[in-house]
């Protein structure tokens, strides 16, 4: 009996260890470094930085990299789980963040996952109605494992940026500042911008969906003029009305008020074709349709046209009609602007009226030809207001 009893409990010890070898042989291997810097910690700060730079291929065969030299590396799941989000699966993304959790166990690991976390969270804010929420329980748990870690506060900076909640945005890239860390220059570049588009007040969602975009179209010089200027009750105090009294034909009158609105051949699906149509309506120089009849609202306004644009909504708004001429036959202060260019005069009016200033105060230079980012148009429109008193 007694020999029956070991030789079962041999046979269970014999098989417990065959289980553990099976699993040994498909666990994958460790790959051995093949030199000094061949280490996961190097090649996960390559991968970062590389992460950083847009080059998502190169940055994920560095964490692969990371991973065969250690599979429970934390970091490089971390940045496993970016580079698939950015490369458009988040759900791989998510899973990434799971094994980086779970294999977390110093700070600079925590903060390194709930930093990516909120990078995610904000990837899925077209997605997740519930994302900013999301990314603040994130933000909140990296300060609580570190309050001095930079990277927590910038990308939730980030994220409140996306959210056009311009006031906690600032606020977190000015403690991305105060704390000095890694993260200083690229908050010190996104505040700036943050800090104008606070100064210039966007008071529309639409407004403030603008004071972001780096290079506005003319579909977004139209909404802003529309939406944040408010052109149309601008012209309706400031310009007189006008009654054409002469005989018209019913027939021709019938037949032009069944036309509609005016409207333009390329703008039925646009998002903001109510206001294009509504400034074709009341007519700005510069947002006119072309020849062809299309309004080509994606295309890309350059400073010299919004000064123009500018420029004509001044001379109606105030009747002054010698705005048009002023400066014609002036000698042009800017080294990059001639004075017998169409646009110059509308140019030293803007300039002339504090409404838009040179781009470069170093040389001087006006760069008419450079686009106009969406918070530089916004406060055009703030003086404006300011100066009109509407």
């Amino acid at each position: 009996m007694m020999h029956r009893i070991r030789h079962r409990r041999l046979l269970t010890v014999l098989i417990a260890f065959a289980v553990v070898l099976a699993f040994s042989a498909c666990a994958p291997k460790a790959r051995p470094p093949i030199g000094q810097l061949d280490t996961p910690e190097h090649h996960t700060y390559t991968g970062i930085k590389l992460l950083n730079q847009g080059k998502y291929t190169d940055a994920q065969r560095e964490f692969e990299l990371a991973l065969q030299l250690n599979a429970k590396f934390s970091s490089a799941h971390t940045g496993m789980g970016l580079v698939k989000a950015q490369q458009g699966d988040l759900k791989a993304g998510f899973e990434a963040m799971k094994s980086a959790k779970k294999y977390a166990n110093t700070n600079e690991e925590k903060t390194a996952l709930y930093a990516g976390l909120i990078r995610l969270h904000t990837m899925n804010a077209a997605r997740e109605k519930k994302w900013l929420d999301d990314a603040k329980d994130a933000f909140d748990d990296a300060i609580l494992v570190d309050p001095k870690a930079d990277a927590p506060y910038f990308f939730m900076g980030k994220a409140y940026k996306q959210a056009l909640e311009f006031a906690p945005a600032g606020q977190m890239f000015a403690k991305v500042l105060e704390l000095k860390g890694e993260y200083a220059g690229p908050a010190d570049a996104e505040w700036k911008p943050v800090q104008k588009i606070q100064r210039a007040m966007p008071g529309t969602i639409t407004g403030k969906k603008i004071a972001v975009v780096e290079r506005i179209t003319r579909a977004d010089a139209a909404a802003l003029f529309m939406e944040e200027l408010k052109i149309d009750g601008l012209y309706g105090k400031r310009t007189l009305k006008s009654f054409d009294t002469s005989f018209k034909d019913p027939a021709k009158a019938k037949e032009a008020a069944a036309k509609g609105p005016k409207t333009a051949a390329d703008i039925a699906d646009h998002p903001l074709k109510a206001d294009i149509e509504g400034l074709l309506a009341i007519g700005v120089r510069g947002l006119e349709p072309y020849p062809d009849g299309s309004f080509r609202p994606n295309e890309i306004v350059d400073r010299a046209s919004f000064a123009m644009m500018v420029e004509d909504i001044l001379i109606k708004a105030t009747g002054d009609n010698a705005l048009a001429t002023k400066f014609i036959g002036n000698t042009s202060p800017f080294p990059d602007l001639r004075a017998d260019l169409a646009y110059f005069n509308a140019v030293m009016v803007v300039t002339s009226r504090g409404l838009m200033e040179v781009k470069d105060a170093g040389t001087g230079e006006f760069a008419p030809l450079n686009p106009v980012p969406g918070v530089d148009g916004l406060l055009v429109i703030r003086k404006m207001k300011e100066q009109l008193k509407f």
